[in-house]
C-alpha cells in the first residue's frame, strides 16, 4: 500500500509543477505537457514492478495509436473557446476526440489493428 502511495505522490507532483510552469510560460508549461511524461512514467512504473517486456511493448505500441485521435481537440479547443467558452468546448473537445477515436479504430480494423 505505501507503494502505491509513493507512487501517486511523484506523479501527482508532476502534473502539479507541470500546471504551475503554465501559469508562468504558456509556452514552457505547453512544451512539457506535450512530452509523453504519463506514459514514461507508466512505463517505468510497469518495468519497476516487473511487468515483462511484452506488456511494456504493447503498452507504448497502443499508446502511439491513441495519441493520433486526441490531437484534433488540440486544434479545435483554442479556436471554440473564444465562441463558446471553456465549458462547452470542452465538452466538444472530449466528444470530437471519442468520435476521433472511433473512427480511427475502424479505419485501423481494416489493417489487423484493433484498439477495440
Amino acid at each position: 500500500m505505501s507503494f502505491i502511495i509513493i507512487k501517486l505522490v511523484i506523479t501527482a507532483s508532476l502534473i502539479v509543477l507541470i500546471t504551475e510552469l503554465a501559469k508562468e510560460s504558456d509556452k514552457l508549461g505547453a512544451f512539457i505537457a506535450s512530452l509523453p511524461l504519463v506514459t514514461l512514467i507508466t512505463l517505468f512504473w510497469l518495468y519497476f514492478e516487473g511487468q515483462g517486456n511484452e506488456k511494456i511493448s504493447n503498452h507504448a505500441y497502443y499508446t502511439f495509436w491513441y495519441v493520433i485521435p486526441t490531437l484534433p481537440m488540440f486544434i479545435f479547443l483554442p479556436w471554440a473557446i473564444k465562441s463558446f467558452g471553456f465549458w462547452l468546448s470542452f465538452t466538444f473537445s472530449v466528444i470530437l476526440t471519442v468520435l476521433c477515436f472511433f473512427l480511427l479504430a475502424l479505419f485501423l480494423k481494416k489493417f489487423n489493428i484493433h484498439l477495440i
